[in-house]
């Protein structure tokens, strides 16, 4: 039986070495409320300046205030996600490591790897381990292999970290490849797929004997009824199965 070590990721600091990984609220995103903003104030005062039509400039002097107090929250946001920010994506990496029930001596498939964040992560807390990132990598957030393999490099771990694009839908995998599989927020985003059967796809390719963490939003009316789901997985014969509310201990309030 092996025994389970202990995520150290109180000592692991991410992006401390010129790396790239991104934002939760992405720069296209961002962008796009500031355009809209910039639009809102040009128009307002067009209306009092130009066309004198004080109605329409009332409205947009509500409007463009609104936007302003938006765009000072989504600072705020990026501000608490950014790696070497705020550290909430420190809290939401330790939630999920420190579920793994692994001695760090085998290999790890990440789910969805982004800029390749937690693999890394991985990586870096088990030296002994190998880990695969997956991702389809969409135009959204901009990352991409190659952003994932520098990443790496600059952190030391390359030589144990591989990135690959790959479909959460059907993973190119043998049946029982990894001794641990992890996620984060990530399969709420694939569209046109049912959620259970996502997870029965991981979970395919986990060991006997490994252990599976996911992160994410899971709300009924994308993964359905997860007690259910739960008592179906005990009943296939998983041995441990818990949903684990990590809205306080990650977000510091419910959702």
């Amino acid at each position: 039986m092996s025994q389970k070590a202990a995520p150290r990721t109180n000592t692991v600091r991410l992006g401390t070495h010129g790396e790239d990984y991104g934002n939760w609220m992405s720069n296209p995103v961002f962008y796009v409320f500031w355009g809209i903003t910039a639009a809102a104030i040009i128009l307002l005062l067009l209306s009092f300046l130009v066309f004198h039509l004080e109605i329409l400039g009332i409205i947009f002097s509500i409007v463009t205030v609104a936007l302003i107090l938006f765009l000072l929250w989504l600072v705020w946001i990026r501000h608490q996600y950014a790696f070497g920010g705020g550290g909430m994506m420190d809290k939401v990496h330790q939630s999920i490591l420190s579920e793994l029930d692994y001695d760090g001596k085998g290999m790890v498939l990440e789910v969805g790897c982004g800029s390749g964040a937690l693999s890394i992560r991985t990586a870096l807390i088990w030296p002994e381990t190998k880990v695969i990132g997956i991702d389809y990598w969409g135009a959204m957030y901009n990352y991409s292999k190659s952003l994932c393999e520098k990443n790496a490099q600059l952190e030391g771990v390359a030589s144990r970290c591989a990135f690959q694009r790959g479909d959460a839908n059907k993973l190119e995998f043998p049946d029982e490849t990894f001794d641990a599989v992890i996620s984060n927020y990530v399969y709420h985003n694939i569209t046109g797929s049912d959620r259970q059967t996502l997870l029965l796809e991981s979970l395919q390719v986990l060991k006997k004997g490994g252990v599976f963490a996911l992160h994410d939003a899971m709300k009924p009316n994308m993964y359905g009824d997860m007690e259910a789901f739960v008592q179906k997985l005990r009943d296939m014969g998983y041995q441990e199965v818990r949903l684990v509310d990590t809205s306080n201990t990650i977000f510091g309030s419910a959702e």
